[in-house]
């Protein structure tokens, strides 16, 4: 395994990673925040773990209400407060064995927030199959994490080719029956994208964004592997060829092919 990851999407060199465990891959909710000085169970978690990459959005329950005021008043000074709220990011996992247990580290390669002074890792403990509890290791909290039906199986990562127009492209992360983009800022003013949704029928039902007129959209939305390491979308996103990140097949558990 190389001793580095150069990453040309965000400009960062990361440590290599290998796969994580089977048991993290899926996409988690988080239902309980502890903190020595506070208890959080509203605000929205999504959490989408591949192979390697990660993907994350959180808006906090006072950013979820203020959706309708903010369509009616975009770009108000109110609604960038309640935007600046939220969170996301995106990267690889690295899953390593110390004295204390199993520790996660979550490397970001692009944040919706100003990075932190430390290295967002967390010790995990399973106590069911889909259910994890998350302890700090740079900090003092506890989360406890459940993962959502029919979110392991297909497992695919894509990268969006270098856009002529020199702005900032995108990622997909496909996890069972769930789709997540993440588009970083392209221009001033919140623009910063996280967008989560289902994927049914040959349709994307964008659930939860950073985004908020984006939510309730429903787009036509078809992947097919193109080449070793391209794959062809077509739809509402638009007819490009991607490049894989990853790429993963395999039936999920309990479901019948």
């Amino acid at each position: 395994m190389a001793d580095t990851l150069a990453d040309a999407w965000s400009g960062r060199v990361l440590p290599a990673t290998l796969p994580v465990p089977p048991a993290y891959r899926g996409v988690w909710m988080r239902t309980l925040l502890e903190t020595p000085g506070a208890r959080d169970d509203s605000t929205l978690v999504r959490w989408m773990q591949l192979g390697r990459w990660h993907a994350d959005l959180r808006i906090p329950v006072a950013a979820r209400a203020g959706r309708s005021a903010w369509l009616l008043a975009k770009d108000s000074p109110q609604q960038r407060a309640l935007l600046a709220m939220q969170q996301g990011f995106c990267g690889v996992t690295q899953v390593s064995q110390e004295a204390a247990g199993e520790v996660c580290t979550w490397h970001r390669l692009v944040d919706y927030q100003p990075p932190g002074p430390h290295p967002d890792a967390g010790l995990m403990v399973f106590e069911t199959p889909d259910c994890v509890i998350e302890t700090g290791v740079h900090g003092v909290y506890r989360e406890v994490w459940r993962r959502l039906p029919h979110s392991t199986g297909r497992l695919i990562a894509l990268a969006e080719p270098a856009r002529a127009d020199g702005q900032a492209s995108a990622r997909l992360f496909m996890a069972g029956q769930y789709l997540l983009r993440v588009r970083p800022q392209r221009a001033a003013g919140p623009d910063f994208e996280i967008s989560f949704g289902t994927l049914a029928s040959g349709r994307w039902q964008l659930q939860h964004s950073t985004l908020p007129a984006l939510e309730g959209q429903s787009l036509a939305f078809a992947l097919q592997r193109s080449g070793t390491g391209t794959a062809q979308l077509t739809g509402d996103l638009g007819t490009a060829h991607w490049n894989i990140l990853e790429w993963e097949d395999a039936q999920e558990p309990g479901r019948s092919a």
